[in-house]
């Protein structure tokens, strides 16, 4: 879908443009902000995996799905981390009994797209909240690292498009993506540590931790790419949606994000803003 008066690649940018300042603003923001960016992209998400889903016989529960993301949307928010395995609990047991009470075939299969539903389109992306409130004396808070994690992945986009086109060869996963190879894979893992040991030079980031980070989560959005081809080719549609002019639906356009999103957060969690990983720091930065 174009936006009147404009061809593909016009509308596309304008797109892009509308939809990166609004995610800037809400990152930046924090807070309300960023859980409303992201209750749009689950809405529209969780809309698109189902439509998708339908096209294969499947039906998983939309409003089970809804529900469930709006329980664990609060847990995120109210970074409540503790509630986390009984929030999710609940959510498994609620898409059982729907199943149960709506009495409609195939059962197993509507029950594993339903919980398949709620945790891709809804619990992932949801570890942005977590990711942006992470804090410590040393980075103050997770604002700087949710920058490298989209720098990362749009490094990795445009180097793996630039790369494959003028070196790929050898594809990378012909069933379900044929367009992408191996070299391009590569390339574009190569630009997004670069991408990290920039953004991490500014932030004061260890450069073992940047080099680390661009591999994880430039393979992590690799493999979200790959995950949403897999699902789109075996229902045997093209896009997931047409709700962004030249872009697609939203899953198209955060399939990137939805693994990169939480490698980030429990790199971060872990190795960098945990009590252990500051001590040290800070010791190294005594010393220097």
């Amino acid at each position: 879908m174009n936006i009147p008066g404009l061809n593909t690649n016009a509308t596309r940018m304008l797109t892009g443009l509308i939809l990166g300042t609004i995610a800037l603003a809400c990152i930046v923001y924090g807070g309300f902000a960023l859980l409303a960016l992201l209750a749009v992209v689950i809405y529209f998400g969780t809309v698109e995996y189902v439509k998708i889903l339908e096209y294969k016989g499947f039906y998983p529960s939309l409003r089970t799905m809804f529900g469930a993301e709006i329980i664990l949307a609060a847990v995120a928010y109210y970074s409540r981390q503790d509630l986390v395995a009984i929030a999710l609990t609940i959510c498994t047991m609620g898409a059982f009994m729907w199943v149960l009470f709506r009495g409609r075939q195939p059962y197993i299969a509507n029950v594993a797209t339903t919980i398949l539903g709620f945790v891709y389109a809804g619990w992932f992306p949801l570890h942005l909240l977590f990711l942006r409130k992470l804090s410590s004396p040393v980075y103050n808070d997770g604002l700087g690292f949710v920058i490298m994690m989209f720098t990362i992945i749009l490094l990795t986009d445009i180097g793996s498009y630039y790369t494959g086109k003028k070196f790929g060869k050898h594809k990378l996963a012909p069933v379900i993506s044929p367009n992408k190879t191996i070299e391009g894979s590569v390339g574009g893992s190569l630009w997004a540590v670069a991408g990290a040991l920039l953004v991490g030079l500014v932030l004061g980031v260890e450069w073992s931790h940047c080099i680390i980070i661009g591999l994880l989560c430039t393979a992590a959005a690799q493999l979200g790419d790959l995950s949403e081809s897999l699902i789109k080719r075996d229902a045997g549609v093209k896009d997931s949606g047409d709700a962004l002019p030249g872009h697609g639906g939203f899953m198209d356009r955060t399939d990137s994000f939805i693994f990169t999103i939480p490698v980030m957060y429990y790199y971060c969690k872990y190795f960098i803003f945990s009590d252990s990983a500051v001590m040290i720091l800070k010791h190294i930065q005594e010393l220097i």
